[in-house]
């Protein structure tokens, strides 16, 4: 057998191909059995760990199920306009959201903040639906203590789809969403284009699916400069919400955790929260 280029090249590509499709097979298969590992990065507390914030709180421990203790904080104003149930994004813990919830509790609002399973003081077994379960329980916790009408839901990045899927199950004052995305099955297709996440997800936080059964006023902040959540990702989400009572704030050159630093953001949010 003489040995041409074009023998010389095929040979090449074959080699090629086979590489390509190990590779491919490696990361798909990757993808698939770290994607808790990917999407969540918790920061895991001593159950003794003190908190220390500035402004008054209870450290809250609650039971949704059997094996599942969710911690969460839940700062108390004087003369408070309303509550606050904030859900946080996927890195870290209370000692940190807790912190930025803050800015909130400055404003005169009671703040429920609570750690997903696995988060710091929090126990249980992650899943999709143990996110909405949780975040129910929660809802109906401050059921006890305040008029729904009194309940705005805040979400931010991870938190923006369990905040959409309770306003989808529940009738609160107002839903606001912090770098929302359409859904993380579209955030990971941009990420992945080359690779099926539809059939490798477990997590898919379809906020698109949930959003259009929301029923009061929407406010969604997006930067323009945000290197995790895509812009045009949000843009979608907006696309499909109610048109009569979502109002989408751009905030330009805004990225992912800076939105606070805008005045854009620090006006809009006073009006929300007025």
């Amino acid at each position: 057998m003489s040995f041409t280029p074009q023998n010389r090249l095929r040979k090449k590509l074959k080699k090629g191909l086979k590489v390509f499709l190990i590779l491919y097979v490696m990361i798909g298969t990757s993808l698939y059995f770290l994607q808790e590992k990917l999407l969540f990065l918790p920061t895991v507390l001593e159950q003794d760990y003190q908190y220390q914030f500035a402004y008054p709180f209870e450290e809250v421990f609650l039971k949704p199920s059997e094996n599942v203790s969710i911690n969460a904080i839940h700062f108390k104003s004087e003369n408070p306009k309303g509550v606050i149930l904030y859900f946080h994004g996927n890195a870290g813990d209370l000692s940190r959201w807790g912190t930025i919830a803050e800015f909130f509790v400055a404003k005169h609002y009671d703040v429920f903040i609570m750690d997903y399973r696995t988060y710091g003081k929090s126990k249980g077994k992650l899943s999709e639906q143990a996110f909405y379960d949780d975040a129910q329980y929660c809802y109906d916790y401050l059921l006890k203590q305040y008029a729904e009408a009194e309940i705005t839901l805040y979400g931010r990045s991870l938190g923006t789809g369990i905040a959409t899927f309770l306003a989808s199950k529940n009738q609160p004052k107002q839903l606001v969403l912090e770098t929302p995305y359409h859904s993380i099955l579209d955030v990971a297709r941009h990420r992945f284009p080359i690779f099926p996440v539809s059939s490798l997800l477990k997590y898919k936080f379809l906020s698109n699916e949930f959003i259009g059964n929301v029923k009061c006023p929407i406010t969604m902040f997006h930067g323009t400069s945000d290197g995790v959540v895509p812009y045009a990702s949000a843009e979608k989400l907006n696309a499909v919400a109610p048109v009569s009572q979502t109002t989408f704030i751009t905030i330009e050159g805004g990225s992912h955790n800076d939105l606070v630093e805008f005045d854009a953001y620090r006006t809009a949010i006073d009006k929300v929260l007025e």
